[in-house]
C-alpha cells in the first residue's frame, strides 16, 4: 500500500526504531545524569508537571530535606 509522497505503508509491528537491537534504553537521573539499566529499588521516582523524574540514590540522599519539605503537611 503506498501513502501520499510515494512513502510505502508499513505494519506498526515493522515500523523501525533508532536504536539497535542490542541497545537497551536507560533510566537517567533528573538531577547528576547517573545513568542504570533499570531503575534501581534504591532511587527515587516522582512525576512532576505531568513529566516522570527518576533520582539516583546518591541525589535523593543528598537533597532529602528539599524532596521531604514538598510533602503535605497530611504526610506526616
Amino acid at each position: 500500500m503506498s501513502l501520499p509522497g510515494g512513502d510505502s505503508a508499513q505494519p506498526s509491528d515493522q515500523l523501525s526504531d533508532d536504536r539497535r537491537p542490542d541497545e537497551r534504553p536507560y533510566v537517567v537521573c533528573a538531577r547528576c545524569g547517573a545513568m542504570a539499566e533499570v531503575a534501581p529499588l534504591t532511587w527515587s521516582y516522582s512525576v512532576e508537571d505531568g513529566v516522570g523524574r527518576h533520582v539516583c540514590d546518591s541525589c535523593a540522599r543528598a537533597h532529602i530535606r528539599a524532596i521531604e519539605a514538598r510533602l503535605d503537611s497530611d504526610w506526616w
